[in-house]
This record gives structure tokens, sequence and C-alpha cells, in this order.
């Protein structure tokens, strides 16, 4: 397995920049950069780019709705070139309180946008003079929609590769299938490799049986904190707050992509209290209600034995990027031990 990390940019960008050039050094292979109403995804990846040799540089993710799909090709392309042919183009809907609070645009038909996405970033890589005529996109835009004046072109500068990887962050079973049919990669979240065929199985299947040959196998991303000792198993109870934001707080009732997930991995019961707990403003209630065989499951902290155990139960699970969050006195040193371990 491949390891990947996602890059925390609040402290500034040269500071995260260098932590990033120290992890490369370490062995880290891929360095996520996710983009949600702070600052911008782009810049940074383009700064990483300058700044760094060999790591690949990931969009973990950069939101559909955020911009026109010809764009998204365009700063994929850019990022691409900055370095050398290092770039991941990591696609996700993000959500409705983000989406359409933040941006001002409407949260609709997220799988299909995707696919859509999809298929006209990958022509405007292949310098393809751009016609497409989907259900959510056209191109150029049709004459009765607008001046009239548009004409099919091609993107002037040459692309350093044209087929770019696109990852998708995706959870419902429509959209897992999707990505398994048209993605290169699969960004889950709240990964459990014990569960995930039985979650997941027969969406994975669905699309793979419908999937380009030509892409090769699909990649998949998961992970979580790894803390290496006889002491580190509590580590991953820092993860507490994060999940009950997530299964509770991210979304509305009856619409909470991960409180869906939760119920599928058999936590009915307990996605449903913290959600009534969070939403009613009970966070900590809410963070004590995430059961504790999830957290031990989705992350990797205890022992030396116990670790390389759920290395090797992610890897069994068909993980390919083994995403981490080194905790510890030196996290570089996590970083090459896990390294060694999944060389």
């Amino acid at each position: 397995m491949k390891l990947g990390m996602q890059i925390d940019y609040a402290g500034g960008f040269k500071a995260s920049a260098a932590k990033v050039s120290a992890y490369e050094k370490a062995g880290l292979d891929i360095a996520w950069v996710a983009e949600a109403y702070g600052f911008d995804g782009p810049s940074f990846m383009g700064y990483l780019a300058a700044s760094t040799e060999t790591i690949t540089i990931g969009a973990g993710i950069l939101p559909i709705y955020t911009r026109t799909p010809t764009l998204m090709a365009m700063t994929a392309a850019g990022i691409d070139a900055l370095s050398d042919g290092r770039f991941i183009l990591g696609l996700g809907a993000s959500g409705p309180q983000v989406i359409e609070g933040f941006h001002g645009v409407k949260y609709d038909a997220p799988l299909g946008r995707t696919r859509e996405m999809i298929d006209i970033c990958r022509a405007v890589w292949r310098r393809e003079r751009v016609t497409y005529d989907g259900r959510y996109y056209q191109l150029p835009l049709p004459a009765d929609q607008g001046t009239g004046l548009g004409k099919p072109l091609k993107i002037i500068a040459k692309p350093v590769r044209d087929t770019i990887p696109i990852w998708v962050a995706s959870l419902g079973p429509k959209n897992v299938a999707m990505t398994a049919e048209k993605a290169d990669g699969w960004l889950p979240i709240f990964f459990v490799p014990e569960r995930a065929r039985e979650v997941w199985g027969a969406d994975l299947d669905k699309g793979a049986a419908k999937r380009d040959v030509a892409l090769g196998p699909l990649e998949i991303a998961a992970g979580g904190v790894v803390a290496i000792g006889d002491d580190a198993g509590p580590i991953a109870e820092m993860t507490r707050p994060m999940v009950a934001l997530y299964v509770g707080g991210m979304g509305a009732r009856g619409r909470n992509f991960y409180n869906d997930l939760m119920c599928r991995y058999g936590y009915e019961a307990e996605a449903a209290e913290i959600q009534d707990l969070y939403l009613d403003g009970k966070k900590d209630e809410a963070a004590a209600r995430v059961p504790a065989e999830f957290l031990d499951r989705t992350n990797l902290c205890g022992p030396e034995g116990f670790v390389k155990e759920r290395l090797a139960a992610f890897a069994e699970a068909g993980v390919t990027v083994l995403n981490i969050i080194p905790v510890g006195e030196n996290p570089l040193a996590i970083i090459e031990q896990v390294k060694e371990w999944t060389s």
C-alpha cells in the first residue's frame, strides 16, 4: 500500500508545505488537500508542486458545484503541469450546507453531475474540441439558452498528461457504483475493513461490471489515526468529536449521508441517538455515544502487533492507499515505520 495524508493548512501554506517536504522524505506518497470554505485548494496545491519533488498532490476533494467542468479540467491540468505529472483530481459533492449556503448554488443531482464532469474533464485533457450534450452540462451552450455565439473549443495549453487520475469521494450505493464504473480511485470515509464488502460490495461489483478495462483496477484510499505503542489504544478516542460531527451534524434528519453509512454498518440505534443529541446542541453527549468498536476498527492505534493486524485488514479489504494521521512524539518516525511495514 502507498501512504497518504490529509494536509492541514489552517496554520498557513508555507508552514504546511515545509511539513509536507519532511513527510515526503519520510516516505509519504500522497498529500491530500481539502477545500471547504476557507482558502481555495488549488492555490496551496500549486505551492506544494513548487516545494516538493516526488510526492503526489491530491485534491481531496474539490467540490463539483464550485467550478464548471472545463474549469475543473483546466485547474487539474495546471496543477499537473506545475508538478510534472504528480496530481490526482479528487472530486466530491460536499453538502447542501456549504454549496447552497456559501456558494449560493443549487445542490442537485450530485451523481449525474459527477459522471458528466468526469467525461468532460477527460475530453479536455485529450485536447478534443469539447462538445457535450448531457442532462446537466451542454457544451457549447445551446443557442436558445444564450447568445448563440458559443463554439466548440479545445484547451490551448498541452496538458502534461491526457489521463490525469480522477478519484471520487462517494458513500451512497448509486454513487459508489458510478465511482467503480468511471473513476480511477475511490475516497470513502469511515472505512471499516471487516464490513466493507458487506456494505459496499454489491455497489462496487455493479459498477465494475460496466468499467472500461483501460482504466485498470479501482484504487481505494482509506485509513485513520495511527499511533503505535502499548498505551496507544485510547488515542483512537480522539476521533469521537469528528465522528459525532459528521454522523450527527452534517445534514438534517433524513438527509445525512454519514448517518446513513453508520446505519449500514449496523449501528442504527447509535446513529439515531448521536444525531438527536448533536442537533439538540449536546455535542459532548453525542460524541460519547459513538461506539468504541467503530473507533477501533476505523483507526490503527495500539501495540505494534495490533497495528500490523489493522494494516493487513485494510489491505485485505482492497485498500491501495492507506490514509494516515500519525499521532505521537515523532510523526515522521511513525510514517517511516508504517512505510516499512507496507512496502
